[in-house]
């Protein structure tokens, strides 16, 4: 009985025991597992910080866990059960994703999801949309960024028309553009150069297809070191949205000026694809008043002219581009720029001559004019290449540019009976082409500290063919000039390197970089004479920022630039430009080397932006346009290139945007510098200086979201040159704007140079001569511009199970 009952009871904890023990697969259920991995924004590639990232139970649909991305945009979810789970990656101003099949199992307890990808949201044409002011110009720490949808006086103009209302620049009645009182700049396309002669450039791209301008002028080793006050970068218009979409305009206003453009894109998720033309009729009628004096000898020779002058403008073009991602982190892009040109200024004048041995009055007629066309291309290949860590990447690119040129020059004088007196025709074909390969590396070392580095190569070939033909009044015939007539061939070469690195030190930035070229140019002439340059130049740069309170920081900084002769400036003939002026080059001439120091500080007062910046830059080896007498023939000037000496510039530039009213903006700026000039000219030392001073009062009224008036005021001070002196100029615009259907519509009336009061005066004198020049511009000039935004958004469709979007278990491992 008692074996019994002891076998049964060891019987019973022995089976207790087996039973109490879990099958193998229920003991491998005793874990947890963990998911991680990176949020990125689509487009940028850069980490998505405080990105919401929610677990949830395939069972049952209940949330498991969840957590946020840090600064690299990395999470971490820990301690998950054994199961199936789906997750939704979302944040603010993206479109949400959501991932299939994460499944933790034995041989899975850690799924690596590597880096997920948000694409910015799109706000269709239903949307509600807040408006708010823009601030018409931004500042950051390496330039100024002007928002032209805000110029709404400029909008059927040109970039020239936009920047007559934006700080650091200056534009005359002939709409040349000068930045910081220098008309010697680099203009960018989309950041890239391009072939065409800077004020060329920004006289032909519309307004209106321009996002943005940007203003640098004292940028870093990175840059091109080209352009003595700095650069202006044109960004174009090129559409984000999903799907197709577009803008379309036209413009008609007086004095035969019309014109239009458009943009159309495709954008998915594989491909952007921009396509753009514009057209522009560009005419400004006015009069025009001439006194030349010259001496030669005992004898002083008068001329006065007075009469109508036109000048007309007839550019455009085609550009297009296509994005192409190839991964997340590799984009290739190819684009392409065609367009042609056409400029032509025309002078009917009514002329007196006389000397002061000969006091009779020949009077006569002048008919000039003057033509220069031609076409011009670019095409580039850009690659991108990023990698996860913030701020990483790699660019390589390649840009060629080819353009033509045809010049001519008509002058006619006839006498009282419409005979001709005196007539010559000038010619001259400018082909040029250019080649440019550029690499650029960026390598952060953490967040406040980068390292950069590039090599640039720029080969160019450019070739000038000038030609003179002479009116004989017994043939009737223009008869080829050969004394003066010439051929040049000009090589550029520009081989650079550069390296930049940018620190912090507790509230103190700064950034360091040294950018080293190497130039060879050679200049053959007809007559076998050849001219070469070889040079090593060193370009040293300094930024610093130094924060002293929240959202308030002053900038400083130091660069070293260069200004190169242009090809004609270098060649030693004579090349007839008209019947009274004569030009030579000067093959001795020195490149200009500019320091340019900066200081600048933004603070924001409430609603209010105050901004001062202040600058000292002194040009070394200073090269100007000099008029003399031409010796061979009466009342002539002969205009060539010399170095003069150095010329120093001390200004300052204020700007306040304020809201007096919500519906009302003002945006005030305000340009002051002393500019002096000296050296030696004619065998004399000389010096000079002027106070300049530019104002510019830009109001702007949105009494509805649909409806908008500007009024903007622009004066200019006189200021010298080492020969001469230019007077003061004032003007005002006006615009009003109204927008239908959801703004997909717009209407807009502009008046420029309402009251005609922006004329110009310039004087020039020597020890020989005296040149004065009076331009009265037509005005006011008016104009009516239609806009029409149209746009087929749709959606993009994300898989909700299975595809692309699975993780987890044996499937993904």
């Amino acid at each position: 009985m008692y074996k019994t009952t002891a076998l049964f009871l060891l019987f019973f904890l022995w089976s207790q025991t087996l039973f109490a023990q879990p099958p193998q697969r229920m003991r491998n259920m005793n874990f947890t597992g963990s998911v991680y991995g990176f949020v990125f924004d689509d487009e940028s590639k850069v980490p998505i910080e405080y990105a919401n990232i929610i677990l949830y139970s395939v069972r049952d649909s209940g949330q498991v866990t969840g957590t946020i991305t840090d600064k690299d945009g990395y999470f971490k979810l820990e301690n998950i059960p054994p199961g199936r789970y789906y997750m939704d990656v979302d944040f603010i101003g993206y479109s949400k994703i959501r991932l299939h099949k994460i499944r933790i199992t034995p041989r899975n307890r850690e799924i690596n999801l590597k880096q997920i990808f948000l694409e910015p949201a799109t706000m269709t044409g239903e949307t509600v949309e807040v408006e708010a002011n823009r601030v018409p110009v931004t500042y950051q720490i390496d330039k100024k960024v002007i928002k032209v949808s805000e110029q709404t006086t400029a909008l059927s103009g040109t970039a020239v028309d936009v920047l007559e209302n934006v700080p650091s620049v200056n534009v005359d009645i002939d709409g040349n553009v000068s930045l910081r009182g220098s008309g010697n700049f680099q203009v960018l396309i989309d950041n890239k150069p391009t072939i065409l002669d800077a004020n060329e450039v920004l006289q032909q791209i519309p307004a209106s297809t321009i996002e943005d301008i940007e203003i640098i002028t004292n940028p870093s080793a990175k840059y091109d070191p080209d352009g003595v006050a700095g650069i202006i970068n044109i960004i174009l218009k090129k559409n984000k949205l999903k799907g197709v979409s577009g803008l379309l305009n036209s413009n008609i206003g007086t004095y035969g000026r019309y014109g239009g453009d458009f943009l159309l894109s495709y954008r998915n998720k594989r491909f952007t694809i921009n396509v753009s033309a514009n057209y522009n009729r560009r005419n400004f009628p006015g009069n025009q008043k001439i006194r030349r004096e010259t001496v030669i000898g005992n004898n002083t020779f008068y001329t006065d002219s007075d009469g109508d002058s036109r000048w007309l403008m007839t550019p455009y073009g085609l550009r297009g581009s296509v994005d192409i991602n190839l991964t997340h982190w590799d984009v290739l892009t190819f684009g392409g720029r065609i367009g042609t040109r056409s400029m032509e200024r025309n002078y009917d004048l009514s002329y007196e001559e006389w000397s002061s041995l000969n006091p009779n009055r020949f009077q006569y007629l002048s008919e000039d004019i003057w033509k220069r066309s031609g076409d011009h291309y670019a095409f580039s290949m850009d690659y991108l290449h990023k990698w996860s860590q913030k701020n990483r990447q790699f660019s390589a690119q390649i840009i060629f540019d080819r353009r033509t040129g045809d010049e001519k020059s008509t002058n006619v004088l006839q006498d009282g009976n419409n005979t001709i007196t005196n007539s010559q025709i000038t010619t001259e074909d400018e082909p040029a082409s250019s080649l440019r390969l550029k690499v650029d590396y960026t390598h952060p070392f953490n967040e406040n500290t980068k390292l950069e580095a590039g090599y640039q190569s720029r080969m160019s070939k450019s070739e000038e063919r000038n030609k003179l033909y002479d009116y004989n009044r017994d043939s009737g015939q223009y008869l080829f000039q050969p004394l003066y007539s010439h051929l040049s061939q000009n090589t550029r070469n520009i081989h650079s390197l550069y390296t930049t690195f940018s620190s912090k030190w507790t509230a103190l930035g700064y950034q360091i970089g040294l950018r080293s070229e190497y130039t060879y140019r050679a200049i053959a002439l007809d007559d076998s004479q050849k001219f070469t340059i070889d040079r090593w130049d060193f370009f040293p740069t300094i930024h610093l920022s130094y924060q002293f309170a929240a959202g308030r920081q002053i900038m400083a900084s130091y660069t070293r630039r260069i200004r190169r002769a242009r090809s004609w400036w270098l060649e030693p003939f004579i090349t007839w430009s008209d019947a009274y002026n004569v030009s030579k080059g000067n093959p001795a001439l020195l490149p200009e080397y500019v320091d340019s120091y900066e200081m600048g500080h933004q603070i924001f007062l409430g609603k209010s932006l105050l901004s001062l910046e202040i600058y000292y830059r002194v040009t070394n080896n200073k090269v100007e346009r000099v008029r003399s007498v031409f010796p061979d023939k009466e009342n002539v000037i002969l205009h060539t290139y010399e170095n003069i000496g150095k010329d120093y510039s001390l200004g300052s530039e204020f700007l306040l945007n304020r809201d007096i009213f919500k519906w009302w903006n003002i945006n005030y700026m305000a340009s002051l510098y002393r500019y002096r000039v000296k050296g030696r000219l004619d065998e004399q030392d000389f010096f000079r200086e002027s106070f300049n001073w530019s104002l510019r009062l830009n109001n702007d009224f949105r009494f509805s979201p649909n409806t908008r008036i500007q009024f903007n005021l622009r004066y200019r001070s006189p200021t010298v040159t080492s020969q001469g002196k230019s007077e003061d100029f004032l003007s005002f615009d006006m615009a009003f704007k109204q927008q239908f259907f959801k703004r997909k519509l717009s209407f807009t009336i502009q008046a420029r140079d309402l009251f005609n009061t922006m004329r110009h005066e310039f004087i020039s004198r020597g020890a020989d001569f005296y040149y004065y020049r009076f331009i009265d511009r037509r005005s006011p000039m008016l104009s009516l511009t239609v806009t029409w935004i149209f746009n087929n958004y749709k959606q993009e469709r994300r898989k909700t199970n299975g595809g692309e979007n699975d993780f987890g278990g044996e499937d993904l491992f």
